[in-house]
């Protein structure tokens, strides 16, 4: 049934990618309530068909399309193939939405090579991937965002995550370069760096990890996916036509 509120998205057509689960499944289900066509990427092939079937109950028209493709974000190769693809379907990516993150927590002295390499192709090189695929099609259409989900961690470091934290930090420096390569193009990059929410990822944590974290957010409380999402929908509206290179740190106030 067609939503009869304003859809801040209405048409346009998004790809996300980590849009299987946590933030990033949170922010595909708000992009579609809002009238966006949406495609997710991802390695993980019964959460996207969980992820695809949500997203087709919560469409806010029937004519919007909702997709996936199994793709290994941090394979050039592979992203090239299924974003050719997708845009010889949509003729055009609108928004692009990197979400995809994996972390492999040690200390640096223990921390070997395949553990360095795993989070940065997946974490730095993807969005790299992603964009190469993607911003040509926006030049030529004159028009596009890009969000790059990095994470506070990137900002402030944290003991036992060298690599994501490097990963994070890289996000945030290739999201505020290319912003400036793309500002003439009316293509908007920017980037969210999230805090502590309650995803998968911190489900792990223990009780005590969880108290330690809390006690250094002045809200008190984990975020709620939602909230990113809504950050992601506000950077990939009209809302932030005259918004790029920024960096929107959504943490409860963690690093105010």
């Amino acid at each position: 049934m067609e939503n009869c509120n304003m859809m801040l998205l209405k048409g346009k057509k998004a790809l996300i990618t980590g849009g299987t689960s946590g933030l990033g499944r949170q922010i595909a289900l708000s992009f579609v309530e809002q009238g966006a066509h949406v495609a997710i990427f991802g390695t993980h092939l019964q959460r996207a068909k969980q992820t695809v079937e949500t997203m087709r109950k919560h469409r806010a028209r029937l004519d919007q399309t909702v997709r996936f493709e199994i793709v290994d974000v941090s394979q050039r190769g592979e992203v090239d193939q299924a974003s050719k693809q997708l845009i010889n379907c949509w003729h055009q990516i609108d928004i692009l939405v990197n979400c995809a993150g994996v972390t492999r927590d040690k200390l640096f002295i223990r921390m070997v090579e395949e553990d360095w390499d795993y989070v940065i192709n997946t974490n730095l090189k993807s969005v790299y991937n992603l964009c190469h695929a993607c911003v040509k099609p926006m030049i030529k259409a004159r028009k596009g965002k890009i969000i790059n989900v990095a994470s506070i961690v990137g900002l402030v470091g944290n003991p036992g995550q060298v690599n994501y934290a490097a990963s994070k930090l890289g996000t945030i420096g290739f999201t505020k370069s290319l912003a400036k390569e793309l500002g003439s193009r009316n293509i908007c990059v920017n980037c969210i760096a999230p805090g502590f929410f309650n995803t998968p990822m911190t489900d792990q944590l223990t009780d005590e990890q969880k108290g330690a974290i809390l006690s250094r957010i002045p809200m008190g409380r984990f975020g709620n996916p939602l909230e990113i999402a809504d950050a992601a929908l506000f950077l990939a509206s009209d809302m932030s036509n005259y918004i790029t290179g920024q960096v929107l740190t959504v943490d409860g106030g963690m690093i105010a």
